[in-house]
């Protein structure tokens, strides 16, 4: 399975791009392969409705493809089908420019805010490494340039925090109980942000958004802009998608809880803008919500 909302997007544009090298599609009528990959990704949309970054890379895919027709007269099926290969293998190195523009933005914004410059300890939440993007990260992606600026220890939850020593980094995995001291920031990543600044992510990150709230702890999101859907006027509009019930109420196929017992499973939730504090991080740099 692949997690992440930037992995899950360029996954869905590559497998077309697999299907088409593979001679997938019409192979003489130009009209008609605009159409099987309008088709194709249009079926890919209904894999992550929460996440904005397979719907934003669709949308323009479809606008390139249709311009490219346009202004190209004379075009093949077969010109096209090999430039549409092209334009979805650039995505994989966009994608690794806009993870390093983050890092360097957030890393640098970050450690400016902190009295005395590193080490630091960042908390984040969930997976938003090397795995959910083209292979940098996002929040943690801010975590790997502050260690080339002045170390970082990390704090992460939901157990997924092992990996990051191979950065050089002093890490510590703890489950749903406080860190042992207030970390100077939060970092988590997106997997859609509102037009106001409301932000779509891994259930947990708005308790999580509450305590550094509490705390007055400065609380940071970090995306690529195709996370960002200016379509959407505010959180309450994000489509939030729901995990079989079964996850709580079994393990290993033994029922934990009695049959009757309704279950509601949100995979997300959404963080309003008024507790993003820090700012939200993206490629162009850093900027608060009511400014995105």
């Amino acid at each position: 399975q692949v997690r992440g909302a930037p992995a899950i997007a360029l996954l869905g544009c590559l497998s077309l791009a697999v299907e088409l090298a593979g001679g997938a599609g019409p192979q003489e009528d130009l009209g008609a392969l605009e159409a099987f990959v309008g088709q194709r990704l249009g079926f890919l949309l209904s894999a992550r409705p929460t996440a904005a970054n397979l719907g934003r890379e669709a949308q323009r895919l479809r606008g390139w493809l249709r311009k490219k027709v346009e202004e190209t007269p004379g075009v093949t099926p077969q010109e096209l089908r090999e430039s549409i290969i092209e334009y979805i293998e650039g995505l994989l190195a966009k994608d690794r420019r806009d993870n390093r523009s983050i890092g360097a933005h957030g890393a640098e914004h970050i450690l400016g805010g902190v009295p005395g410059g590193g080490p630091v300890t960042l908390l984040t939440h969930c997976n938003t490494g090397t795995l959910a993007t083209a292979g940098y990260g996002t929040a943690l992606g801010t975590g790997r340039d502050w260690g080339a600026l002045g170390g970082m220890e990390t704090q992460k939850r939901m157990g997924t925090g092992k990996r990051d020593t191979g950065w050089g980094h002093r890490v510590g995995t703890h489950g749903d109980t406080a860190p042992p001291a207030p970390p100077p920031a939060v970092v988590v990543g997106a997997d859609r942000v509102a037009a106001n600044g409301d932000v779509a992510n891994k259930i947990g990150t708005f308790q999580l958004a509450l305590a550094a709230r509490h705390l007055r702890i400065p609380f940071y999101v970090a995306a690529p802009s195709s996370s960002c859907d200016p379509t959407l006027a505010s959180g309450r509009l994000i489509p939030i998608e729901e995990r079989p019930g079964t996850e709580l109420t079994q393990l290993g196929g033994v029922l934990l809880a009695e049959p009757e017992v309704d279950v509601w499973n949100p995979a997300f939730d959404v963080t309003p803008h008024e507790l993003i504090t820090g700012g939200i991080i993206t490629e162009w740099g850093e900027f608060p919500p009511s400014q995105l």
